[in-house]
């Protein structure tokens, strides 16, 4: 005997209630896990952009907030791009742009394909990388291999059961290992009566790069945003990527073998960039068989000193003959106070000197990296609960409001000291700023090969006020002087150098620096040539 439909239906639904009490409820899938298969765009920039050019360094929360929450996102640096490329910007570098526990720098990450909702969505962030294609500008993001976040999904299923399949995609031990001593002091934080490795703070915990699970994790996090078109990474911490001992923690040989495998999967998408910090020992990840590229550090820290001390420090010297700075990354300043105070802070109103380092930095080989900001001479931000956060302050657009930066009636963070003359529409059309000293030696860069790719020879020896060196290539020479000391100079060239060979490239109407010869002395005595104090010039032979 049949029973009635709505019996039918009210015993079906009671069955099933049963059911779900009964049914241990089913976890949440993690975003960001699971496979993504190589879909390659055709690139839209030109062949060889990797190797020449000049990059920006940006960090989205503090550049351009579009919607008045106080906040910088993508759509405010989209709206900037016209600036950037009026600057001679050929690359942006972004600190970290995906959902993080911090809300702050991005590093510690809570979902790897997902796009920090204080920046936007994905969808402006495709926006972000079309305008930027169409102006010849190529994007590289920050990628966080060493450690997520502790609120990531990964380390909160291991974190609570010994029994969680992600257990060992993290380091655990069930005492505390004892005699370690790195960077940030003790690495191993207690956590569920256990203790886990996390070698920046408790709530970084480190990837076990050893799990070939979590290997294929962050390889297909790359594939997911290489497929998107983005130009290449800037890798974070990858000294310490792999652990060996409380005496091997870091710079450690299987850091580079992993590396490669990034770079080779890169190489696989056409051009690309990959570039790595490794501040202890930067050189080595800049080998072929490793990431290929490294921020140059150290050399940063010589050249500042060279301009503040009025001397060739023997230190660049050195650096330049035993780096391998032409497949570098060079900087001046960067987001850690490790690296050094915002230029502004470090010159204290010597801009003759700040354009001194400045020069150096443009002119020498390898691949130069500025700070946003540094162009302007953008202060320090007043110090919320770290020194790094004061260098990483609201950009100064204007001397309205806030700085241009946002319409709400607090920023994020307080503005930079100098906000109200050092900004943007101050420096704009002043044919002698700083702004436009940055212009100037940026599309010198960018018009002259032999700076970008040329071969460098240093023509002064360590404590000579002038910096004099060569950059060749194909059959294009330049000639650069750099007078660090604040006062007149004159340095010797080898006798090869005339006159009459050179012509003064930059800045365009100076006067050669050329001694005349003594009567009788042409072709026999060494070559003189003058320099006002702090002056740089680049001449070219014609």
């Amino acid at each position: 005997m049949s029973l009635p439909s709505s019996l039918r239906r009210l015993l079906a639904a009671l069955a099933f209630g049963l059911a779900l009490q009964a049914a241990p409820a089913a976890e949440a899938p993690i975003p960001d896990l699971g496979p993504v298969a190589a879909q390659p765009l055709a690139s839209a920039l030109p062949a060889g952009w990797s190797q020449r050019g000049v990059f920006m360094e940006i960090l989205v929360r503090a550049y351009q907030d579009s919607n008045g929450d106080g906040v910088g996102d993508l759509n405010g640096l989209t709206n900037r791009l016209d600036y950037l490329q009026s600057l001679g910007i050929t690359g942006l570098w972004l600190m970290p742009i995906f959902e993080s526990e911090d809300r702050d720098h991005g590093y510690a990450v809570k979902n790897y394909r997902a796009i920090e909702p204080d920046y936007g969505t994905l969808a402006d962030f495709d926006r972000l990388l079309a305008e930027a294609h169409r102006r010849g500008i190529a994007v590289i993001i920050d990628y966080v291999m060493n450690h997520a976040a502790a609120a990531h999904p990964l380390f909160e299923s291991a974190y609570d059961s010994r029994k969680s399949p992600y257990v060992d995609w993290f380091t655990w031990s069930e005492d505390k290992p004892r005699g370690w001593n790195t960077f940030s002091g003790e690495p191993w934080r207690e956590g569920n009566q256990r203790w886990y490795y996390a070698v920046f703070d408790a709530g970084m915990p480190d990837f076990n790069l050893r799990n070939p699970k979590v290997v294929d994790f962050h390889l297909d996090n790359l594939r997911f945003w290489l497929n998107r078109g983005v130009d290449g990474f800037r890798f974070d911490a990858v000294g310490v990527l792999f652990e060996n001992s409380a005496a091997a923690w870091e710079n450690q040989p299987e850091n580079h073998v992993l590396l490669k495998r990034v770079q080779d999967l890169l190489a696989s998408y056409g051009e690309k960039y990959l570039v790595c910090e490794s501040p202890s020992d930067p050189a080595p990840f800049a080998a072929p068989d490793s990431c290929g590229s490294a921020f140059a550090f150290g050399l940063q820290k010589h050249i500042l000193s060279s301009a503040k001390l009025g001397r060739l420090r023997d230190d660049v010297l050195y650096n330049l003959r035993k780096m391998p700075v032409p497949r570098m990354a060079t900087f001046l300043a960067n987001h850690d106070h490790f690296a050094g105070a915002r230029l502004a802070r470090q010159f204290d109103g010597d801009e003759k000197g700040y354009r001194v380092a400045a020069a150096t930095l443009l002119t020498l080989p390898g691949l130069p990296f500025l700070y946003y900001g540094e162009e302007i001479g953008l202060g320090q931000a007043p110090t919320v609960f770290n020194a790094d956060q004061s260098l990483r302050g609201p950009m100064s657009w204007s001397g309205e409001t806030n700085a241009g930066f946002t319409s709400a009636a607090k920023p994020f963070r307080a503005n930079v000291s100098n906000w109200q003359t050092h900004n943007v529409a101050a420096q704009d059309k002043d044919p002698a700023s700083l702004l436009n000293w940055y212009r100037g030696l940026i599309a010198l860069r960018n018009a002259e090969p032999a700076l970008s790719q040329g071969r460098f020879t240093a023509l002064s020896e360590r404590d000579q006020p002038v910096f004099a060196f060569t950059r060749e290539h194909e059959g294009s020479r330049l000639l650069v002087l750099i007078n660090y000391s604040r006062q007149p100079a004159q340095h010797v060239l080898p006798a090869s150098f005339k006159a009459s060979d050179w012509a003064v490239a930059f800045p365009l109407g100076t006067a050669s620096p050329f001694v005349a010869a003594k009567a009788g002395q042409a072709g026999t005595a060494p070559a003189r040539v003058q320099l006002g104090a702090q002056q740089v010039l680049v001449l070219k032979a014609r």
